[in-house]
């Protein structure tokens, strides 16, 4: 199983944008993908700030292709995510999960 991580930050003011509109957007359109196997988002407040770290989890490399396209490392952060986000990453990083436990 593979874990594709982004992180991105907003303003106090708009972090409850993100996260709804990962809430009911973002994380509903993934559960109706082949390969995809659910979904965190992290949230913590720094600063003033708000920084957020999504953590997707997928069967293999081959079916975060399938969402990401032929470059897996190139973040998806649609428009209406950005307008909520003050700044983020424009890349994912993957990690094979060595562990899994209860």
């Amino acid at each position: 199983m593979i874990a594709r991580t982004w992180r991105g930050k907003a303003t106090a003011e708009k972090a409850d944008d993100y996260q709804r509109h990962f809430t009911k957007h973002v994380a509903p359109r993934l559960r109706e993908l082949a390969g995809h196997n659910g979904a965190y988002l992290l949230r913590r407040e720094e600063g003033g700030a708000v920084e957020f770290l999504a953590v997707t989890l997928w069967e293999s490399i081959e079916s975060v292709r399938a969402f990401a396209g032929r470059n897996p490392e190139v973040a998806i952060v649609e428009p209406e995510g950005q307008a909520a986000l003050s700044s983020f990453d424009h890349f994912a990083r993957h990690y094979d999960i060595a562990y899994h436990g209860s």
